[in-house]
């Protein structure tokens, strides 16, 4: 008995349809239409100030309602903060958090992005994650999709399979992720111009992690620019953001002086935040020269509108600095203009 399988010519016919069908190498991955048709949509960002699309957030982690119940016995008057014995959590300062507060200022975090038409995609709550409303450091995204970094502390670990799996329900393509010893968080990463990225080394982002990301965006046609933090400075975000392709708000008191002076050399203009407002610089631009910005800093504020014409959106976000981060670091764009 012979099988259809055994024909000969079923197999030079199989052979016609291969070359008939494929294989399609061009367009590339990241062109239009390619993303479109295959990804749904045209996924990432080239650069920190085009026109926001969709964003990832976090809400405050319900761990925090710990830091309330344990209250006092979590003091440590030597390092200025609230810690748990198991290191799973810390809140800054005296206070503290005003869990109410808090959920109130992430939700008009949301209300205002969404007043802006921007989508707001969410990332669930996970409450062995007390700094996992801080979307920003799992990841980055450039032209094409998203690069699933690693986390440096213990507290953190785990977070990147969360946001892993919310980025790609939602059809965004995984183009690689930060392996072995490699420590990068995406807070210490900034997009300067579309060839062209900053990444901070730090206590919390090693040379391994730069040397990995490095090579992903060089694949990418982007140079990625090294520059050590300061002291226990831990990401870059702190010290400086793009508002326009030629304007900076930066934090020359903590920003390494080469970042400063390479900005210079790529003519960007910098502004420097006010004195007592070194949060100023953890901002989200929304679109070029319009950011969303603390409400508590109207100094920082007054002068990138007046001076420099920017458009100032204010959004009340101060009780999550205690938690150690802002609006840059609660925010991930997932989809840009490009």
């Amino acid at each position: 008995m012979s099988h259809w399988n055994d024909d000969p010519t079923l197999e030079m016919s199989e052979g016609r349809f291969h070359h008939l069908l494929g294989p399609e190498a061009h367009p590339a991955f990241e062109t239009d239409a390619e993303l479109e048709a295959g990804w749904g949509r045209k996924w990432g960002a080239a650069d920190e100030v085009s026109a926001v699309r969709t964003i990832m957030l976090r809400r405050p982690s319900s761990i925090l309602e710990e830091v309330a119940r344990v209250g006092e016995a979590a003091w440590r008057a030597d390092l200025g903060c609230y810690l748990d014995p198991e290191r799973r959590w810390y809140w800054a300062g005296r206070e503290l958090p005003d869990l109410a507060l808090l959920h109130a200022q992430h939700d008009e975090l949301a209300t205002t992005l969404r007043a802006q038409d921007i989508e707001v995609v969410y990332a669930p709550d996970d409450a062995r994650y007390s700094k996992g409303v801080f979307t920003r450091d799992p990841l980055v995204t450039v032209p094409g999709g998203a690069i699933i970094l690693r986390l440096a502390p213990r507290m953190r670990r785990g977070e990147e399979q969360s946001v892993t799996q919310t980025v790609a329900a939602q059809g965004m393509p995984i183009l690689a992720t930060v392996t072995g010893t490699g420590l990068a968080e995406g807070g210490s990463f900034i997009k300067v111009r579309p060839d062209l990225a900053f990444f901070g080394t730090s206590v919390r982002c090693n040379p391994e992690g730069y040397r990995q990301l490095a090579r992903i965006l060089d694949d990418r046609g982007i140079a990625c620019e090294r520059y050590q933090m300061p002291g226990y400075q831990i990401h870059l975000d702190l010290c400086m953001a793009m508002i326009d392709d030629d304007l900076a708000v930066v934090n020359s008191k903590i920003a390494p002086y080469d970042v400063l002076s390479r900005l210079w050399e790529l003519g960007v203009e910098t502004v420097d935040v006010a004195q007592g407002e070194d949060w100023a610089c953890n901002l989200l631009t929304l679109d070029r020269r319009k950011v969303l910005f603390p409400a508590h800093l109207p100094r920082t504020a007054e002068v990138l509108a007046t001076r420099h014409d920017v458009e100032i959106i204010p959004v009340d976000y101060r009780e999550i600095n205690k938690n150690g981060g802002g609006i840059h670091c609660s925010t991930m764009e997932l989809q840009r203009d490009w």
